[in-house]
């Protein structure tokens, strides 16, 4: 648990109407990974399983607008349709050819927007407890949906800041993780400096509500664009991975997704929550990884 973690450099790129913060491993591998992290993440939600890919593609993990070290959007739109258009220019920015979408909860919803809408900038999809629409949601789910009432969310966001860094973060990763002893030391010390830089930040609260909303509004969107009939869409090999323990999108999701994705495999560890990439990025990358492989390796057109 005391062995070095590692770390990747960041840079703020210009993608013209937006500018956002992008960490990135060395470049290397031929094949390119973007990563993109879920509500109130940031890139550093990807930085094991980057790690353990870096081998086979050169990975890229945004900080979403307005969240990680990213500013906050010029239009403050956080809507999922916005941050699938960020995330398009975002691959069109830092690679020629289709690249590995990777996607956790809310970002997990970003990438099958992505996925569904520009299949030519696909290659394979990843999704890591996504967050698509499920009208008998969890306990977690609820207390987003509640957060986003107008006044009630604000109201909220300002008492939260009243509260410890530490015991705030305790909250959110006893709510992300089965078993929140597998966190390194070094990882909440930082989390929770992160979490205090973002406190000063006029735009903090802001994004984190409005981002819930864009989430609950997929909720009752209905027609072509309803996240489900996208997902039928998609082209790319899925892989799709929930955990058993997962309090925030229920496991039961993934049969869902196992009848509705056209080309898809589904990988359930039991001992797992929410964010299964940085409680077992080493088995997440294991199965990542052959999927990759296997794209690379497909001819042209399967």
């Amino acid at each position: 648990m005391n062995n070095p973690i590692p770390h990747w450099p960041g840079e703020t790129i210009d993608l013209g109407e937006q500018r956002v913060h992008v960490r990135s491993t060395p470049r290397g591998p031929a094949e390119t990974a973007v990563y993109v992290h879920g509500l109130a993440g940031s890139a550093t939600n990807w930085t094991d399983l980057m790690s353990e890919l870096s081998g086979v593609v050169t990975g890229h993990a945004l900080d979403l607008p307005g969240a990680g070290y990213s500013p906050a959007p010029p239009d403050a739109d956080y809507s999922v349709d916005a941050h699938a258009r960020t995330v398009t220019a975002l691959i069109e920015r830092v690679s020629g050819t289709p690249v590995h979408l990777f996607g956790n909860s809310l970002g997990g919803a970003v990438s099958v927007r992505v996925a569904a809408t520009r299949p030519d900038l696909v290659r394979s999809l990843t999704l890591i407890s996504p967050a698509l629409p499920d009208l008998l949601p969890r306990y977690g789910p609820a207390r987003v949906a509640l957060s986003t009432v107008p006044h009630i969310g604000e109201w909220a966001a300002s008492r939260l800041t009243l509260v410890p860094a530490e015991r705030r973060l305790g909250a959110t990763l006893a709510m992300c993780y089965a078993d929140v002893g597998r966190i390194h030391p070094d990882r909440l010390r930082e989390a929770a400096d992160e979490l205090r830089r973002r406190d000063g930040l006029p735009y903090a609260a802001e994004a984190l509500i409005n981002s819930a909303r864009g989430i609950v509004a997929e909720y009752f969107r209905r027609g072509e664009t309803n996240l489900w009939r996208q997902a039928a869409m998609v082209t790319a090999p899925t892989l799709v991975i929930h955990g058993r323990h997962d309090r925030l999108v229920n496991p039961r999701m993934a049969a869902r997704a196992v009848r509705t994705f056209p080309r898809v495999r589904l990988m359930l560890l039991p001992d797992a929550g929410h964010v299964a990439q940085m409680e077992f990025p080493e088995r997440v990358a294991r199965e990542a990884g052959l999927l990759i492989a296997e794209t690379v390796l497909a001819p042209v057109g399967e």
